[in-house]
């Protein structure tokens, strides 16, 4: 066998070990999805509940004034930045990162959220305000309410003047959004739900709006947080199976060339063969 047919065959061994893990990562990618999805589902009608909720509270008490509701006063801000564990996914986690640096922004605090996340930043050299929360995939409703409590809490002591979060939005299996969304201070949808009446607050409508406003958050930043576990793992097994069908196609054509070198080399033996009969 030529070097150049051994060449061609550990290649080809080599490709196929690496198409055997592709698809092995999709197929774990579309186990995690179906999961994923159904999380995303309950999170998305949870979210719209607790807006629905929220607007109607300062719909029916319009004297409300919070300084959730004004601007702060701070030039900083603070962005949410929800990325993934792992890479492997396309351009899932660098889309995230291109669109937090196209934010207009003043002196920028970073939330990370997940393992990329955190990676990208501290490499970077920005301030972080916690990188608590480098797994994604283990980041619970009650930690999204401790986050909620310390974005509040930041913008109300001044550290911060606003609030973002970045994160990717589902749209399909071949399309996944990145998108930023300004939580602080507060811009309430109108109410889709109908006024129910009078609702006296104990004690106050300002107490009641400034308790809820963490939980609000939290809520939010849950929500992004499950939209955009099903976005890596569309992405990462879209990535995959590309790459599964790319090996695929990469085997075909080395096995060509191998049989090709084979045949060739078998030519030139049986050409030697019959010359050294013939000079005998």
């Amino acid at each position: 066998m030529g070097i150049n047919e051994k060449a061609l065959k550990n290649r080809i061994k080599t490709v196929g070990a690496t198409m055997h893990i592709t698809k092995a990562m999709e197929l774990v990618a579309a186990s995690k999805l179906r999961k994923a999805t159904e999380r995303m589902q309950g999170a998305r009608a949870f979210s719209h509940e607790l807006e629905e909720a929220f607007s109607a509270l300062i719909k029916r008490n319009s004297e409300t004034d919070s300084v959730f509701l004004r601007p702060g006063s701070s030039d900083s801000t603070c962005f949410v930045v929800i990325a993934g564990d792992r890479g492997l996914a396309g351009g899932y986690n660098s889309n995230i990162f291109r669109l937090a640096e196209s934010v207009p922004h003043g002196d920028r605090i970073i939330l990370p959220i997940g393992k990329k996340a955190c990676e990208h930043f501290a490499a970077r050299g920005d301030t972080l305000l916690t990188d608590k929360y480098s797994l994604i995939g283990e980041v619970t409703l009650a930690d999204c309410g401790d986050i909620g409590r310390l974005l509040a809490e930041g913008f109300r002591s001044g550290a911060f003047g606003e609030v973002y979060i970045i994160h990717t939005r589902f749209r399909s299996l071949l399309s996944q959004i990145p998108s930023s969304d300004r939580l602080l201070p507060l811009t309430v949808k109108e109410s889709e739900t109908p006024e129910k009446g009078f609702v006296l607050y104990e004690p106050d409508s300002v107490s009641v709006f400034e308790s809820i406003v963490p939980e609000y958050l939290g809520g939010v930043v849950y929500g992004g947080i499950c939209e955009s576990f099903v976005c890596e793992n569309a992405a990462r097994r879209m990535a995959m199976d590309a790459a599964t069908r790319n090996a695929t196609d990469m085997i075909d054509s080395l096995t060509l060339k191998y049989n090709r070198a084979r045949q060739a080399s078998i030519t030139q033996e049986i050409t030697e063969i019959i010359g050294g009969a013939g000079e005998n």
